[in-house]
């Protein structure tokens, strides 16, 4: 009980003077409890909505839903670490997983533009939860498949039993599904990824560049033993960064918090660093823990005067929201937004007083010692309104108060936003995805190519 206390110690440790020293962490018992709680609670979302016939996630719940292959990416990642905490047997976490992994091999593949699943190995953003189909005219999602394949190359480096049939054929179906994706075909300029593609028109005009959320993919494109892009991709992919400073940090510049997340979820950026940071002083890792920080100074400044921002509550990413009006409160015009892409950086500061608990639950291993303490607030505060059956609801608006003086509390959990919270939670209490990962030579080479040096990388790239 005492292990995640002492982790915040040694992070706080770790931390040095780049910032002031954030509120100290729930005590251990009660971290630890909480932690155990909202693990297992996040962690049946994925495992009690998944369509067990074909392995597909809903894109949110309770409202009805299409699935999100992203989602799907997370379900995978999770259905591993309810083996390791006993949620589940690993007979069970396997037998979910390669029922997902046949339906994704074997789903149609070709240009039409209604039912197919995918295309050159590619998978389209939204699938129907039953039948896996295209769902309306959604796109042929390079990020969200890269997230997708994250999920199933973690699973192929778990399930590592030679003597296990079943352990076998995820392994082989994982390995055929991510040779199959063909990232040159997705780069019609290379060497840069496409952001998506439609039957109907073909490639969206705009290629990934500039730090968001699209390193997981380009380190995929490069590891590509069978379609891989040329190493000038990465190079062309940080060309558009921006470096500046907010509220007293210095780093690589994103607004909402999950372009500093999702990548980490199965790379551990720790001590290692491609040319760009190797030149800035400082790793992936570091630059998202700063970026963590300067959202919670923001909070705590609240230049907006939003309801319920403080130095414990915060916390800006994507996510649901009250709704696209424009009220006036407290003699104030506020334009509310529903889903949007929130955040606060020196690049922008999107912000309409709705925040997310995936925020700060995606970035507990950057900087537990205010992460832990955010999501201990949120649930002491809101209770029930905010925490239930799988854990936090995806957001909530106290300044939005049509309706309900508490404010707006959503009825939905997005699997997007719930992945990051368990598979973080667990990186962060044993490392158990990035350990994983470590292991995978197709991460290794992308990594390598990519031009990362150091750390776990040493010795290991050619």
């Amino acid at each position: 009980m005492k292990v995640a206390a002492a982790l915040v110690a040694t992070a706080l440790a770790a931390c040095g003077t780049n910032h002031a020293e954030g509120p100290p962490p729930p005590d251990s018992g009660a971290a630890a409890a909480f932690l155990d709680t909202l693990e297992q609670r996040t962690f049946h979302y994925f495992w009690d909505l998944t369509n067990n016939t074909n392995g597909l996630t809903p894109d949110r719940s309770p409202t009805p839903s299409f699935s999100s292959i992203a989602a799907v990416g997370f379900a995978l990642t999770a259905y591993p670490i309810g083996a390791e905490r006993g949620y589940i047997t690993r007979a069970q976490a396997a037998a979910r997983t390669l029922t997902t992994l046949r339906f994704f091999w074997t789903a149609t593949e070709d240009s039409t533009a209604s039912g197919a699943t995918g295309y050159h190995g590619f998978f389209y953003h939204f699938l129907d939860m039953s039948t896996g189909k295209r769902y309306q005219t959604v796109e042929l999602s390079t990020i969200d498949t890269a997230l997708l394949l994250a999920g199933v190359l973690f699973c192929q480096s778990y399930f590592d039993n030679t003597s296990d049939s079943g352990e076998a054929s995820i392994r082989r179906l994982a390995d055929s599904i991510y040779r199959r994706t063909d990232w040159q075909w997705a780069a019609p300029r290379p060497p840069l990824v496409a952001l998506g593609w439609h039957p109907e028109s073909g490639f969206l005009g705009y290629d990934w560049r500039g730090y968001n959320e699209a390193m997981i993919l380009y380190i995929l494109a490069l590891g590509s033993p069978s379609h891989a892009v040329d190493t000038a991709a990465w190079s062309g992919w940080t060309s558009a960064y921006q470096w500046g400073t907010f509220y007293s940090q210095t780093y690589v510049g994103f607004a909402p918090l999950f372009g500093h997340q999702y990548s980490h979820v199965w790379i551990d950026f720790r001590a290692i660093q491609d040319p760009y940071m190797r030149t800035h002083g400082i790793d992936y890792f570091e630059n998202s823990r700063r970026a963590t920080y300067a959202q919670r100074s923001y909070a705590a400044a609240n230049p907006g005067g939003w309801t319920g921002y403080s130095s414990r509550i915060w916390g800006l990413t994507a996510s649901d929201g009250p709704g696209d009006v424009t009220l006036t409160l407290g003699g104030r015009q506020r334009q509310f937004h529903s889903y949007w892409a929130r955040g606060a950086s020196f690049t922008e500061t999107p912000d309409d007083g709705t925040l997310a608990p995936t925020a700060a639950g995606g970035s507990i291993p950057f900087a537990p010692e205010i992460a832990i303490p955010a999501l201990w607030a949120m649930r002491q505060t809101y209770g029930a309104s905010l925490f239930s059956t799988y854990g936090f609801r995806d957001a909530f608006n106290p300044t939005f108060t049509q309706g309900s003086a508490a404010g707006w509390f959503d009825v939905d959990y997005l699997g997007i936003d719930q992945g990051p919270i368990i598979a973080m939670i667990e990186n962060y209490r044993t490392g158990l995805v990035w350990r994983v990962m470590r292991t995978n030579p197709y991460i290794v080479r992308g990594l390598c190519r990519a031009g990362f040096t150091g750390g776990w990388l040493v010795g290991r790239c050619p």
